[in-house]
């Protein structure tokens, strides 16, 4: 499954690596798919109110309850600063707390740590005029939503060290050190940065390209109970895999073209393809892509209802993530929603 390059190998070990890939990337083609859909959209929203594209899921600690992060009910949030865009729902999906009301223009990616503490970053807007003085910055909130820590420079886009480009997503490492993938565009600083628990840089790697180490919209970050750092190379239709330090260890085109990542405590990952189409990443389907992160294969999949993603830009989950009792959520930003599957009880379907 790995496509990590090799050399000098044995004809009959490039052989069996040939026929591994093969069977990898069959597997997406017929996995089964063990989860229904709860009907509607989940989570109850105040009177009023309706969802607003939504990429960003992800469980409290305990799994008991989900945070989500949504555009204000419709792609951002300027013009809508008494909308809290950050929500917290039981598993039934009762609202139980929001906050973040006029501080985040274009959530993007959510991130909750081991202590509880909740992350988001703003990656400002796309496809329409950025906000003057918003944005390319991540936020660290309380549980109740006392900002903790900021980092990047709010309004002000750049690289370097203490700058971000409309950064996607953020991760907390169990030993605190923070990873942000930066950021939202083909083309721009196409980087993973690493800060120590306090915020500090530390390093950074990648610049665009489809090499090792290299990105085209980093969009996602996941990290495995080795401590291997999985990154969402989106445009490039792939995740690559390295150390905490950056090395590069492999890379898997077997997960779909990922927009969001989750990997649970037992080490399954779950990948979810909003893009796949003819024209990006032909011969894959969109939906959500469920496998080993230990092995790389591929064991389920959740298909996206989209009858014609051709015609279709993004569609299904961009954002995923899992309950405590094993249920996947998809944060949609086309279809604006967020959805809920729940395993069978018994029998598979296809």
């Amino acid at each position: 499954m790995s496509v990590a390059r090799s050399y000098c190998l044995p004809l009959a070990a490039l052989a069996l690596a040939f026929t591994v890939l093969a069977a990898s990337a069959t597997a997406q083609m017929i996995a089964p798919n063990p989860y229904s859909t709860v009907a509607g959209v989940w989570g109850q929203l105040p009177e009023g109110r309706s969802w607003g594209a939504t990429s960003a899921v992800y469980p409290a600690p305990d799994g008991l309850s989900m945070w989500v992060a949504e555009r204000c009910g419709a792609n951002g949030c300027v013009g809508a600063d008494d909308v809290d865009p950050i929500l917290r729902f039981d598993l039934d999906g009762k609202l139980l707390t929001s906050f973040g009301a006029g501080m985040i223009y274009w959530p993007h990616g959510i991130h909750v740590d081991f202590e509880g503490n909740v992350w988001v970053a703003d990656a400002v807007g796309y496809y329409q005029e950025e906000p003057v003085g918003r944005g390319h910055e991540i936020i660290k909130f309380s549980p109740e939503g006392e900002v903790l820590m900021r980092l990047g420079q709010k309004g002000n886009p750049g690289a370097g060290p203490d700058r971000f480009l409309r950064p996607s997503d953020m991760l907390v490492a169990p030993d605190g050190s923070i990873f942000v993938v930066d950021g939202h565009h083909e083309d721009g600083n196409n980087r993973v940065v690493k800060f120590d628990r306090d915020g500090k840089f530390l390093m950074e790697w990648g610049e665009t390209g489809g090499d090792d180490g290299q990105f085209r919209d980093p969009h996602a970050l996941a990290m495995d109970s080795q401590g291997r750092l999985f990154v969402g190379d989106r445009a490039n239709s792939r995740i690559q895999i390295f150390t905490a330090e950056g090395q590069h260890l492999e890379t898997w085109h077997q997960f779909g073209r990922p927009s969001g990542l989750f990997i649970d405590s037992n080490d399954v990952l779950y990948s979810a393809d909003s893009e796949s189409n003819l024209g990006r990443n032909a011969g894959w389907r969109r939906g959500i892509y469920i496998g080993s992160a230990r092995t790389g294969f591929v064991t389920a999949f959740i298909p996206d209802p989209e009858p014609n993603p051709d015609r279709s830009a993004t569609s299904a989950a961009e954002g995923v993530a899992v309950d405590a009792q094993g249920s996947v959520y998809g944060a949609e930003v086309g279809p604006r929603m967020l959805r809920k599957y729940v395993r069978r009880q018994s029998g598979l379907h296809r």
